[in-house]
């Protein structure tokens, strides 16, 4: 009896060879797993167990109908919530405000690298001094113009600097009442 099942053994080792080396039929897999599947596999062949008996236990430890209806009743338990954003146009265009920007750098640098590059004689020909006229013919008449100017953008920076105190101020003072 020993004889017939070191036989048996010596098979199942050489279809576990061809089975590794892609050379077994579909009958010889079922023999394979048949065996593997006894209660009773020699020591030696313990490692291949697992493997042909993978389906099996894959199939054996499937969820049960109690876990399907947790899961079913945990969902229906939940207020389902959805926030609606909204879009707006400042969002819906700012791919294309970034487009916009991205080219204009683009541009802005492709100038500059133009006339960066250019030879000192054709740089030159930009400026023609000759062609400029004064607007003024007194000197001391468009220093009074320009300075006159600038005293109005003085006032008018002031005036805002001191409406932004009162706003902040306010906003202090209403922050502490309702304290």
């Amino acid at each position: 009896m020993q004889k017939y099942r070191d036989m048996d053994y010596k098979y199942i080792e050489q279809l576990v060879e061809r089975y590794w080396q892609c050379q077994t039929s579909v009958e010889e897999e079922a023999i394979l797993k048949a065996f593997f599947s006894q209660p009773h596999v020699p020591v030696h062949l313990q490692t291949y167990k697992a493997w042909f008996n993978g389906e099996k236990m894959l199939q054996d430890s499937q969820l049960g109908r109690e876990f399907d209806t947790r899961v079913l009743m945990r969902i229906e338990n939940e207020d389902m919530v959805v926030k609606a954003r909204r879009a707006t146009w400042t969002k819906r265009l700012m791919p294309l405000y970034k487009a916009a920007a991205a080219l204009a750098i683009i541009f802005t640098l492709g100038n500059a690298a133009q006339t960066s590059f250019r030879h000192p004689e054709e740089a030159a020909s930009d400026y023609n001094y000759e062609s400029y006229k004064d607007s003024f013919d007194d000197p001391a008449m468009a220093y009074d113009q320009v300075s006159d100017a600038l005293q109005m953008v003085s006032q008018s920076l002031s005036e805002t600097a001191q409406q932004d105190s009162l706003l902040q101020s306010s906003a202090a003072s209403d922050e502490l009442k309702k304290q």
